[in-house]
């Protein structure tokens, strides 16, 4: 969806698998505009940062810092955001021309936990 919508989509996916398997769907479906990296999604994908959004689609128990460094200032992140069985919150952070972030929390959700490569 977000590459109807985008010039360019950076994905980031831990499970090797899966990442397989996306670059090969997208390839048949001949969507050439979605760059899919295995790799930790604690790191995102500096190569290609800064980033105009960010669209963090597991939780992660604390926002990795990384990510926020990527954003370009105005952007935005928007990402569910705490512990697994437990309140977890999405997530809007927006990051400001000096580079502070400015945090709103939106609605509760339930998200599958994101892990590091090691987990």
């Amino acid at each position: 969806m977000l590459a109807r919508l985008v010039r360019h989509v950076y994905s980031v996916e831990i499970v090797d698998a899966l990442g397989q398997r996306a670059k090969q769907t997208l390839a048949r479906l001949g969507v050439d505009n979605v760059s899919v990296k295995i790799g930790d999604g604690y790191q995102g994908w500096a190569e290609h940062a800064p980033y105009d959004a960010i669209v963090v689609t597991a939780a992660p128990a604390a926002m990795p810092p990384r990510l926020l460094e990527q954003l370009k200032p105005g952007a935005r992140l928007v990402a569910p955001v705490g512990p697994q069985h437990r309140a977890q919150s999405l997530r809007v952070l927006e990051k400001k021309a000096g580079g502070g972030i400015e945090a709103k929390d939106i609605l509760p959700v339930a998200f599958v936990p994101m892990v590091h490569p090691d987990e």
